[in-house]
């Protein structure tokens, strides 16, 4: 730019700010304060504005915050991977929440999560989902039961959970020609904690139906005895996000971690 060209923008900026920014000395001119402290204040501006094209930029794929949920069952096989992930990539985030099918759906179509993980596909048009594991449902009863007839089953009765309904009425329907209903089944016990169900159970107070992972984890496995029925009932794991939105590179990471574990 030319002097004149100089001077006649900084004349523009004194008037815009309302203050004098240069002390004139004939041909000869120093700051003021204030054009002291604007000349400070924007190299930082200035400066901010530099990095900022840059941090918009980046996609590091372990730093950053990632937001799940998925059902107890597939978080106790999960989530302790995930926090191995977290440990070698400390700036890596992991908020892990368990929650039923219709809780996942809803957060992944409003955004309040990142990745939800769903046992059933969604029906609403906002999420997208992608079959990527399945898992076995299992008849649970104490260790002393070694045939689980019908009648040993009725006579035990029914350890209930969330999802107790569903899943018996998948894997006892599949195998029990006499098996109609949960709720026809005398129930012994309630919980829904995923790490407590098979408590109960353990306890010889009843049966229950789980998925594997929720039995895997379990801590006291000589308390129980996990049967196998004939008829192998299994349910699909769906991998959901929100349909259209670019996943950046931190959340390709942990779903090539969750695909590994899965």
């Amino acid at each position: 730019m030319t002097q004149s060209g100089v001077s006649q923008h900084v004349r523009k900026l004194e008037q815009q700010l309302g203050v004098e920014l240069l002390i004139r000395h004939g041909k000869q001119f120093s700051l003021s304060d204030a054009g002291e402290r604007l000349y400070s204040d924007a190299q930082g501006i200035l400066l901010a504005l530099s990095n900022l094209q840059q941090r918009v930029a980046e996609d590091p794929p372990y730093e950053g915050m990632v937001r799940l949920m998925s059902p107890g069952s597939v978080g106790l096989k999960l989530y302790p991977h995930l926090l191995a992930l977290q440990a070698r990539h400390r700036e890596l985030v992991i908020d892990y929440r368990f929650a039923p099918n219709r809780d996942i759906e809803s957060a992944v179509a409003t955004a309040r999560i990142d990745i939800g993980f769903m046992t059933a596909r969604s029906t609403l048009a906002d999420v997208e989902c992608q079959a990527i594991a399945t898992e076995s449902l299992l008849l649970v009863t104490p260790a002393g039961v070694k045939k689980p007839t019908w009648e040993t089953l009725e006579a035990l009765g029914f350890i209930d959970h969330p999802d107790g309904s569903h899943h018996a009425g998948l894997l006892l329907g599949a195998n029990y020609p006499a098996f109609q209903h949960s709720d026809l089944i005398t129930r012994k016990g309630f919980s829904n904690q995923i790490g407590l169900i098979l408590e109960p159970v353990g306890l010889g107070l009843g049966f229950t139906v789980l998925p594997a992972h929720a039995v895997a984890a379990f801590p006291k496995p000589e308390l129980l005895k996990v049967h196998r029925l004939p008829q192998p009932v299994s349910e699909t794991l769906y991998l959901c996000v929100q349909r259209h939105r670019a996943l950046p590179a931190r959340m390709q990471t942990v779903i090539t971690e969750a695909r590994r574990r899965l």
